[in-house]
Parts: C-alpha cells; structure tokens; sequence
C-alpha cells in the first residue's frame, strides 16, 4: 500500500476511535482516558511531529542557498521573487476577501448562546491571557529589524523563520558572485545537507500513520460534539470558506494562469495535503512538500527551493481567510456593527498578519488578537474560539501548504527556469 493511503487510513482509524469514545464516555473525560491521551497517543504524536520539524532549519538553509546560487543571476533571483510574492500576496487577500464574504451572509456571531459564550470565556481565559501577552509583543518596528539577524545561529536555534529565510537568501545570492570554483565547496557541502536531511524525512515518513493515528484521537477524543454543535455556525463558516478556496479557487489558478491540470495536480499532491491535515503545520509539512514539488510536479529545484520554504513562512492563504471569518465573528458576539471601511482593514491585516504567522500549530492566534484590537473588538474573545482552533487549525494548514504547491507552479511557468540546467 503506497505510503500516502497508509497516511490517510491512519486518518481515518484515529478519527474514528476519538469519535467513538468520545461519544462512549462523554464529558468531562474520565481520568484514566485523560492520562492515556497525555502520557501515550499525545506524546506519540509529537516525537513525529519533532522530527519533522528537527530538520527543517537544515533543509530550508540548504534549499534555499542552493536555489538562489542555482538560478546564476540577481536579475532571476528578482523576477522569481516577485512572481512569487505576487502570487502570495494575491492569493491571500483573494481568500481574507472570501472569508468577509461568507461571515457577512452567514452571520455566525449573532446565533451563539449567551451561557456558551460565558463558559468559552471563563474555560479558555488563561489561554487568551497567555496569547495576548504575546500579541502584545509579536509585532512591533523591531520584527522588521530583526529580519535581519545578528546572530544567524541563535536565529536558528530561536526558530526565527523570518531572519532564517534571509541569512539563506544571502548565501545563495553571494555565491552566485563568486565563480564556479571558489563557490564549489559549499555548494557541495549545501547538497550533501539537503541530501541527508531528505534521506532523514524518508525515515521518519515511515511512521506517519501511526503518528498521525496517535495525533487525531488525541484531538478526536477531547473534542466535546456539545462545543461543537453550539459554534457550529461558525466553524462551518471558516470550513466552507476553505472548502471553497480549495476546490474552486485554486483549480482555476492552475488551469488559468499555471496552466496545470487541477485533477493531476491533486492527485500527486495528495500525500501533502494529508500530512498538512494531521499535523497542523507547514513547517513540519515542509520537506514533503519539497519532495512532491519537485519529485511528482517537476518544478525546477531551483525554483521549488526558493518558493517553497519561503511559502511556508510568507504564504498563508487559509489563515488569512480564517482570520477575516474570525475578526467579524467576534466582532458580531460582543454586538459591534463594522462599517465597510473597517472590514477593508480587516482584510488588509489579515493578509498582513498571516504573512507573520508562525507556521506551527495554532500560530496565529496570538496575531490574530491584534487585528481584533485595531477594529474596537475585545482581544479577550479569542477565548470563544480557542475550543475549536486545533480542527480548523488543521483545515486552514492543509490550504496554505496547497498554496505553496499551487504558487511554484504558477512561478514555474513564467520563472523561465527549465529543470536541470543548472547544476550545483
């Protein structure tokens, strides 16, 4: 059985036994279920997650250098730069704007029982504090400093995507100064990285099913059906806004303007699309990402390696639909009317904010409560959402990996840049 079924079958079983159980036992769950979850399925779960995430910094330092030296020349490090910012940027307030959209008919906030909100509220209060603590902090002039990092090694060691991107963007455009022959050193040692590191996903893929098993019944089996049903409104609103961007938004981008067809598209990306859905994060979704782009939708590793990593911190289609849907959600609950020129705002921080979010589980949280701020609603009502966050979390994940699938190859396309002709 090819790895990607084994994937979505661990899916499904993980799915069904959280479900199953949950509805068995009922709420609040019984200490012992509570312990196996913490101490057995959860932690599980996140040694995999871990060593998908252990190399990340190596994979995207390594791709990215390589891709940058690889294209030869500034002018088509620039040219796939700003198809590919372009690409991101038009994608992400295509889908905030869709997220406005779908809030504003459906109304989601106007149908949440006062006594629910209440106890959202008082559940979820700590984890609001702790989120607005760092709202309160995550943007700032000095996020724009730091893109620029003092110390590349504690950029790395911090996890600082934003300032990682750009060291790797500087190495790769630096040896595309040099000559071939002062520049063959590291450019071998970036391959022999990246070659290792791939060899390290492949090991660590093999137990995916189980890992993703062990993930959703974690999720599957704490998730009340009574929280559920009572922002069911809502999260549909968000699920559908995503189902829509997925199915119609993206396979017109392909076939239009990628000229790509969307079927074969879906079916070779299908094993990023189920790990983007278990795990919940792009930067864990990342390698493999790389692998399809490259291996199964032959882009040029010199474009996929530019555009990819680069998406998966700067591309956020889901989260900034997710956003907009949230913002007047919320807005709606606490009975603030937002005029049309507050929701263009919405609009443009969502996409904003989602060019910021951490691409790890539940990363825009803590940015999202700023966009709730700067329209007069209370950031102290992300706590409403908080109960739900982790299964829309992975809904919106699996959107914005696809939109990195989906910009390298509208980028492959007018980029130029055919596979193999450069070797590194």
């Amino acid at each position: 059985m090819a790895l990607h079924n084994k994937i979505l079958l661990g899916l499904v079983a993980g799915a069904a036994s959280g479900v199953s159980l949950n509805l068995m036992v009922g709420l609040p769950l019984p200490a012992g279920l509570v312990t196996f979850i913490r101490n057995v399925t959860e932690p599980i779960g996140n040694l995999w997650l871990n060593a998908l995430i252990m190399v990340v910094i190596p994979l995207v330092v390594s791709t990215l250098a390589l891709g940058v030296a690889g294209l030869g020349s500034l002018a088509k490090v620039g040219r796939i730069g700003g198809l590919a910012l372009l690409t991101f940027l038009s994608l992400t307030a295509t889908a905030a704007t869709l997220g406005l959209l779908m809030v504003n008919t459906v109304r989601p906030g106007t149908r949440l029982d006062p006594a629910i909100q209440a106890g959202l509220m008082e559940t979820y209060k700590g984890a609001s504090d702790q989120a607005m603590g760092l709202a309160q902090t995550g943007v700032s002039i000095d996020l724009l400093v730091n893109v620029i990092p003092r110390n590349p090694v504690k950029a790395m060691a911090d996890f600082n995507m934003l300032a990682i991107i750009f060291f790797s963007l500087m190495v790769g455009v630096a040896l595309t100064r040099l000559d071939r022959a002062r520049a063959r050193p590291l450019l071998d040692l970036l391959e022999s990285i990246a070659q290792v590191t791939i060899g390290i996903i492949d090991m660590v893929m093999m137990a995916a099913p189980y890992a993703v098993f062990c993930l959703i019944f974690s999720v599957t089996a704490r998730f009340g059906f009574d929280l559920l049903i009572s922002l069911a409104n809502y999260v549909l609103t968000v699920i559908v806004g995503l189902f829509i961007f997925m199915v119609i938004v993206y396979p017109l981008v392909l076939k239009f303007v990628a000229g790509r067809p969307p079927r074969a598209f879906f079916q070779k990306a299908w094993i990023v699309i189920v790990t983007a859905f278990s795990t919940s994060s792009s930067n864990a979704t990342l390698p493999t990402t790389l692998r399809v782009a490259e291996e199964e939708l032959n882009v040029p590793n010199e474009v996929a390696g530019f555009v990819v990593p680069l998406g998966a911190t700067m591309n956020m289609n889901g989260t900034a639909l997710f956003e907009g849907v949230t913002v007047l959600f919320v807005a709606q609950v606490f009975g603030i009317s937002l005029p049309l020129d507050q929701q263009v705002i919405v609009v443009l921080m969502s996409v904003v904010v989602a060019v910021g979010a951490a691409g790890v589980p539940s990363g825009s949280i803590p940015l999202l409560m700023m966009v709730l701020a700067m329209v007069g609603a209370p950031m102290e009502g992300i706590a409403i959402v908080l109960g739900v966050d982790r299964i829309l979390d992975m809904c919106r994940t699996t959107v914005n990996v696809t939109g990195d699938l989906v910009t390298a190859t509208v980028v492959d396309r007018f980029a130029g840049v055919k596979k193999g002709t450069v070797v590194v």
